[in-house]
């Protein structure tokens, strides 16, 4: 087949989109099942040997671990095609093969003529001593819909955990088993548990699955593949004027869409942002300034009389407008020049009450962020019945459940069916309960719109960027996002930016990162972006050769 190239690195899809991109190409004549099976075990191997090239240099030990359906099957041509390379394969099969589908069963045959295989979970050989070890996870894919026995898992993890296995490294094929492929949680079992098969890497096909970069999945999943397996572009995302259609990777932002191409201040948006009281102000100073770094022509900070000094011998570029009531408020607001509002980050629940109607009623794009969003936790409603297709709304995971209870707890109790309710699912049904674009914090960071359009920002893999932990991180988000807004960025583009940059900052920064420090890194950032580097979306990287071993 020569190179294999993913087409559309940005898709995360479910397994019933995934399940519709195959039928498409069966219906099309572009691939049959035994063909898509022989390139996902192919392609399996390719990426096993790219991600471990001195295995590609030697003849090791292979330990196939198949299941009863067509995850079973891939695993059958792995063993077929590693043993083609000279490889010592053992093969272990959950199930009863006369009852594989048709196609498992026709790879269980040609194994068959090659070598034995052993049922699971009784047979585990141990790797072989002083040769390299592979242990290739079959056993269930992306149709997984109730957790891992407890007696399979027990023998399983029992031995792969133990010391034995500790230097062996392994593959799973499509996703982990155990792994919800929707939503990256750990499915249960009937004894209470939630087992899972952790991988070094993981190859998947076509595109990467929700699941993969979701919740547990990046911990699960270790490295990510994706491999084409001869799927259409752009098969199993539905009609592209058909929202909400698949979810999607945020990558970087363009250039043209970030930098200044040339104008005067005024031209670039006034962004507005709300400060706390004495010794609260801190907050809104971080997103002010970040809304400045990241291009608004002016910022302006509103606070409260006795917080006017502290802000003052703090802020220089940045302008300083006194608020003593919701008069004041109101007067400022009447201003057509302010082109975008943030509330909420150190502002305090009462003043937040008293405030976020005023900015809504303003109907300017505006962010509501932290104590924004908490001061409505006792009457949600109240807060979503106001709430404009302008608004942003940025919580935490906390945040959420005080806004969201019902989906928070949805979210919180252990899934014991597949598919499972997951983040993507949650911002939707949040984003369309309260009319408006949502952005749910986290490594696994979502933005959804009252469409359904989703995008995910994975901080996971050569993204990661654990550093932001740490207090005002988020302030400067919320920051960035309203200096994009005031600048006449739509909702989603600046969020899905905002989290980019904000990420893309980090990195730059490292290790010991605080929060001041995001902002000043934007510059680096922003430098780069306009040097043409923007870096792939997400975290899914692509397979390479798709010919390990033509002859096998």
């Amino acid at each position: 087949m020569g190179k294999l190239e993913t087409t559309r690195p940005d898709l995360l899809l479910t397994a019933a989109e995934m399940r519709a991109a195959e039928q498409a190409a069966f219906a099309t004549g572009r691939a049959t099942g035994l063909d898509l099976m022989e390139r996902a075990g192919r392609g399996t191997v390719d990426a096993l040997f790219a991600t471990w090239p001195d295995l590609a240099a030697t003849t090791g030990h292979a330990l196939v671990l198949c299941g009863p359906g067509n995850n079973g099957g891939d695993g059958f041509v792995i063993a077929r095609v590693l043993k083609g390379w000279g490889w010592s394969v053992d093969v272990a099969l959950l199930g009863d093969p006369a009852r594989l589908p048709p196609d498992a069963a026709t790879n269980h045959a040609r194994w068959s003529a090659m070598g034995p295989f052993g049922a699971l979970p009784h047979h585990l050989p141990q790797p072989l001593p002083g040769v390299p070890c592979v242990v290739i996870d079959a056993l269930f894919g992306t149709g997984l819909t109730r957790g891992l026995g407890a007696d399979l898992a027990q023998a399983l993890l029992s031995r792969l955990e133990g010391p034995v296995f500790r230097d062996v490294r392994r593959v799973a094929v499509d996703i982990p088993s155990g792994l919800c492929a929707d939503s990256g949680r750990v499915l249960a079992n009937d004894a209470g548990t939630e087992p899972c098969l952790r991988a070094d890497l993981t190859v998947t096909f076509h595109a990467a699955k929700r699941g993969h970069v979701l919740s547990s999945g990046p911990d699960l999943c270790g490295r990510l593949v994706v491999c084409d397996i001869g799927i259409a572009d752009g098969a199993g995302e539905g009609a592209e004027d058909a929202p909400p259609g698949p979810a999607r990777l945020i990558g970087a932002p363009r250039a043209a869409d970030i930098l200044k191409p040339s104008g005067h201040k005024y031209d670039h948006g006034h962004a507005l942002v709300f400060s706390g009281g004495f010794g609260r102000s801190g907050a809104a100073r971080l997103a002010a300034r970040a809304a400045l770094r990241i291009g608004a022509g002016l910022v302006t900070v509103a606070a409260p009389p006795e917080a006017m000094a502290e802000c003052a011998s703090q802020l220089t570029a940045i302008m300083l407008r006194e608020i003593p009531d919701a008069a004041a408020c109101t007067s400022l607001l009447a201003d057509q020049r302010l082109s975008a509002l943030c509330l909420g980050p150190g502002l305090g629940l009462d003043a937040a009450r008293a405030l976020v109607p005023l900015a809504l009623a303003a109907r300017r794009p505006l962010v509501l962020d932290a104590d924004a969003l908490s001061a409505f936790a006792e009457d949600p409603a109240a807060l979503f019945t106001a709430l404009h297709p302008g608004v942003i709304l940025t919580p935490h995971d906390g945040e959420f459940a005080r806004l969201f209870p019902d989906l928070a707890r949805r979210l919180a109790d252990a899934p014991t069916v597949g598919p499972a309710y997951g983040r993507i699912d949650a911002a939707r049904d949040a984003a369309a309960r309260a009319g408006c674009t949502l952005l749910l914090k986290g490594r696994d960071t979502i933005i959804a719109d009252a469409s359904g359009t989703c995008r995910v920002h994975a901080a996971t893999g050569h993204r990661a960027a654990p550093w932001l932990a740490t207090a005002g991180a988020g302030d400067v988000l919320a920051g960035f996002i309203t200096g994009l807004l005031a600048r006449g960025l739509a909702p989603m583009a600046a969020a899905q930016a905002a989290a980019w940059l904000h990420v893309e900052a980090a990195r730059h920064v490292g290790p010991g990162l605080i929060a001041e420090d995001l902002s000043e890194a934007l510059p680096h950032v922003l430098r780069r972006l306009a040097g043409g580097a923007p870096g792939q979306a997400g975290m899914v990287s692509t397979s390479a050769e798709a010919n390990s071993n033509p002859s096998a």
